[in-house]
């Protein structure tokens, strides 16, 4: 059922089928874990960003529309799904800071000033930037506020693999939360769709989609660790840490670059990367990585369509597993995660674009 509130802006209620028709039965997590819908009627959902007053904001990629979720009743089940804005050109990230909330589209970053005042009819959008890359080849952003303040951007290459303008393209850019002072963070990154930065370090770990078209096996997606600015990490000269690139790999060594942390596999498109903050699953996950691997697309054989986890010991050696997995039956596949929050009561929320729905994954115990 849907009620219009103007000509551009609308509300809707959550059917109350949502969870009996996914078939969450097929979905595999570690013993005391459970998953659950938590908003549905959220067409193409992609980036997730939580405002201060609980209201999950969600960007699509597919779609032209920019979501306000909201669970009025807190019995952790969202009832409101509203559309904040439409017409806009692939907002696929947001991101939340100071009462605003920052849209990234193709080719600029807006701002929507108090914005969980007004969901129902939000402000005029104020243009933060509008210099951003306007070519759609890994044209989607995804931004996050680090620790120092600054708003950061990937911007992908325009292309499977070519020498693009390094001062452009294929790297990580930030800027001042204004748009000022815009600079590349890093560089030789082909297509990264999600960051977060370490709950201690502060470092910056990101996701990379590897290059097509070297066969089923290779190269390897990565899980990358950029400790301060500056840093290269080999695209397209080099991939996985140890491969020169078919026609550009002669042009530089692989021993040049950083290599990365942490080979997800070849073709399962890692998306959002969250560190696990919360309180509620055991001690030992504090301070995960979840990696949301949305799915191959041209592999003989599809892999990804999982979430995987990835533990950091004392000495720095790095453990893999796989966390929750089933959106993937044999060749079919009904659903694809890409991204992450951790919510106040320790709860890992993870949005499904094929399926235009956010879980709730919770842990209630052996």
């Amino acid at each position: 059922m849907k009620f219009l509130f103007s000509s551009v802006f609308m509300l809707s209620l959550l059917p109350a089928s949502a969870e009996a028709a996914l078939p969450l039965d097929q979905i595999k997590l570690p013993p005391g874990f459970s998953i659950s819908v938590y908003a549905d009627d959220v067409p193409n959902a992609r980036s997730l960003a939580l405002g201060k007053n609980g209201t999950v904001f969600v960007g699509s990629r597919d779609g032209s529309e920019v979501y306000g979720v909201v669970d009025k009743n807190g019995d952790q089940k969202a009832d409101e799904v509203i559309t904040i804005a439409r017409g806009l050109n692939v907002p696929n990230g947001v991101a939340f800071r100071d009462g605003a909330l920052f849209v990234a589209e193709i080719s600029r970053v807006l701002r929507y000033d108090n914005i969980e005042d007004n969901l129902a009819n939000p402000p005029k959008p104020v243009v933060v930037t509008d210099k951003l890359p306007r070519e759609t080849h890994h044209g989607w952003k995804t931004i996050a506020f680090g620790p120092d303040g600054w708003l950061y951007v990937p911007v992908g290459a325009p292309c499977n693999v070519c020498e693009a303008d390094p001062n452009r393209y294929a790297g990580i850019m930030r800027m001042k939360p204004d748009g000022s002072q815009m600079e590349v963070f890093a560089r030789g990154v082909r297509n990264s769709v999600g960051f977060d930065w370490h709950p201690e370090s502060k470092e910056l770990w990101f996701s990379d989609n590897g290059r097509d078209m070297m066969g089923d096996d290779v190269p390897s997606c990565e899980l990358n660790r950029a400790p301060n600015a500056g840093l290269h990490f080999g695209f397209p000269y080099c991939h996985q840490g140890d491969t020169p690139d078919p026609e550009f790999g002669s042009k530089r060594a692989c021993g040049e670059f950083v290599a990365p942390e942490v080979k997800l596999g070849a073709h399962v498109a890692p998306l959002g990367v969250r560190f696990y903050t919360g309180n509620m699953f055991p001690a030992d996950y504090r301070n995960s990585i979840f990696v949301a691997e949305h799915g191959s697309w041209n592999r003989s054989r599809k892999s990804g369509y999982k979430v995987v986890r990835i533990s950091v010991n004392d000495k720095g050696e790095k453990s893999q597993q796989t966390f929750a997995e089933g959106w993937l039956q044999g060749q079919r596949n009904w659903g694809r995660p890409v991204d992450f929050l951790i919510m106040p009561d320790g709860a890992m929320l993870l949005s499904d674009d094929q399926n235009g729905v956010i879980y709730r994954i919770a842990y209630r115990g052996k």
